[in-house]
């Protein structure tokens, strides 16, 4: 059977113990809420082992945070 929770009136989701054990969500764990083309929404679960698959899909592409930190430097210029 598929693990099923309900909403609580502050909002609040449980995720079975199951889920959170096999992907590594423990106390203070960010989650990423993405909403696909189907309007379904996606919970993604921000931990060390996410965050090591995102830098290794970028290895050898381009440099977002020098690319960021000029472009932040050129709206800075440009408000001036």
């Amino acid at each position: 059977m598929t693990p099923r929770g309900k909403f609580t009136s502050k909002g609040q989701l449980v995720i079975p113990a199951e889920l959170r054990r096999k992907h590594g969500i423990q106390i203070g764990t960010e989650v990423l809420f993405l909403e696909d083309e189907f309007g379904r929404i996606v919970l993604q679960p921000v931990t060390a082992e996410f965050i090591d698959r995102m830098m290794g899909c970028l290895a050898g592409g381009p440099d977002f945070l020098s690319n960021w930190a000029k472009e932040h430097r050129e709206e800075g210029e440009r408000d001036k």
